[in-house]
């Protein structure tokens, strides 16, 4: 039996990683191929490939949006994908790397009745290529900025719940929590998002520049998009400083501890210091600004942008912009209107997909069912992949469904006025004291994008398309 490895790996580190490591089970399964999946996620790896593993692999898949370590896998053909791809079509990935395994002559000669569906996939892969090399850089970042963001959101949640201004006296215990949640936690996410960046792409040596370029980009007010900025430029400035700096083989140990980080934070320091920062942090005060005093008309428009771009890839880079965008606007520790539309966006497709399954039963396998009610618990957690299966089976009919439904949603958040002061957490966090600004119409806003979203679903699938997909 064939022996194949592979690693999945998703920002978050939560839904997408688990999924596509099980898409693969059951597809090598099915085509009799035996695969070990290691998962890297929130909690770090499992199920841990071993020597033995890659003595036996005759291939490796990487299905992953976030840098992970390919040295161990040298001298083995490897197949580098998405998690999406990992989840929407895994046998292709498989049969890809069975052929990469084989010798030349014995690969199978392609013909001109190849599946339709094959032929599409590889069509997105290879147009995707070209992209994923920025997104999954940023990606990384945003897979290691995220605790500190939801541990730092909660102590400052946790704050509110003694007294919206509870933490302007000094010494108390909520002013504490401020502190460490807003002064401390959110402080660093900006350097961490940077710092990892920078290390997605070039390394070790990157975190230096990219984290002070991040600490920079805080003290200059450029916020996330300065340290975005900081990052990118720290990651290939030390990159291309390893190519062009040659030393003798003596000297060479001084280049990670010594030479690469000083050069490169040097530069990085004095260019956001003299070029980026200044213009960065003007923006974002024009954008802060203009967020501050917004009219009702204008709180719509942005309500209904935030929805479909959380709805349209439920978790992928569309969806973490909206989300990153909304975190941005809690940097102030205080409480936000972006970020409750976002979570309650974020939160809308999973439930309204998992109410579509018990209106409208016979519209739905069995399967789907299940992933149903699976779909319930991932959507009151804020976890949008929960959408993924039923997106992945009938595209043209979930994705706007859904977008419609997040974007009523967000929208009526906004005109609502509900604010959120926690980046994460779903339903968990509501009853927190002061966490939710107008609980009771935010409440209203998730239940009503929820139901749209049910109603559209179950209005456009049909029975007699889900007998024929289910053959």
């Amino acid at each position: 039996m064939a022996k194949i490895v592979a690693v999945t790996s998703c920002p978050t580190g939560i839904a997408h990683t688990y999924m596509a490591a099980e898409a693969l089970e059951m597809a090598a399964k099915e085509m009799g191929v035996d695969i070990k999946v290691e998962t890297q996620g929130s909690v770090g790896a499992r199920n841990e490939i071993t020597v033995e593993d890659l003595r036996q692999a005759q291939a490796v898949i990487l299905a992953c949006d976030t840098k992970v370590n390919e040295d161990r896998f040298k001298g083995l053909p490897i197949v580098r994908a998405s998690v999406k791809d990992a989840i929407s079509n895994p046998k292709s990935l498989i049969s890809e790397a069975l052929n990469m395994a084989k010798p030349e002559s014995e690969k199978p000669k392609k013909t001109e009745q190849k599946d339709y569906v094959d032929q599409v996939f590889e069509a997105k892969k290879q147009k995707s290529s070209s992209l994923t090399g920025a997104y999954k850089h940023l990606m990384t970042g945003v897979s290691y900025m995220i605790p500190f963001v939801v541990a730092g959101g909660l102590l400052i949640a946790i704050s509110f719940a003694f007294g919206i201004n509870a933490f302007k006296e000094e010494g108390s215990f909520a002013a504490a929590l401020m502190d460490i949640g807003s002064g401390n936690a959110f402080y660093l996410m900006v350097p961490i998002l940077a710092g990892f960046i920078a290390f997605s792409i070039a390394d070790r040596p990157g975190l230096v520049p990219g984290m002070v370029g991040g600490l920079l980009a805080n003290k200059l007010g450029a916020g996330f998009l300065g340290g975005i900025l900081a990052g990118f430029a720290a990651g290939y400035l030390v990159a291309w400083l390893k190519k062009v700096i040659k030393l003798p083989k003596t000297m060479e140990g001084l280049m990670p501890v010594l030479i690469l980080p000083v050069i490169s934070t040097f530069i990085i320091g004095l260019g956001m210091i003299y070029v980026v920062g200044k213009p960065v942090a003007a923006i974002n005060t024009a954008v802060s600004q203009w967020l501050t005093g917004m009219s009702s008309s204008s709180a719509l428009v942005l309500g209904i942008i935030l929805g479909l771009m959380m709805a349209f890839d439920m978790g992928g880079p569309i969806n973490k912009a909206a989300y990153t965008f909304a975190v941005s606007t809690l940097a102030a520790g205080q409480p936000s209107m972006v970020m409750a539309a976002v979570m309650a966006a974020g939160m809308t497709p999973p439930l309204g997909l998992a109410l579509a399954t018990f209106m409208a039963k016979d519209k739905f396998t069995p399967d789907e069912r299940e992933a149903g009610k699976a779909a319930i618990f991932l959507g009151i957690s804020f976890i949008t992949e929960g959408a993924i299966p039923f997106a992945a089976a009938d595209p043209f009919r979930v994705i706007p469904s859904i977008m419609v439904g997040s974007a009523v949603t967000s929208a009526l958040s906004m005109i609502f006025k509900c604010t959120l002061a926690v980046p994460h957490g779903g339903v968990f966090v509501l009853p927190i004291p002061n966490a939710v600004g107008n609980l009771l119409l935010y409440l209203i806003s998730i239940v009503a994008g929820t139901i749209v979203t049910a109603f559209m679903v179950s209005a456009l699938k049909t029975k007699k398309e889900v007998v024929a997909v289910a053959q």
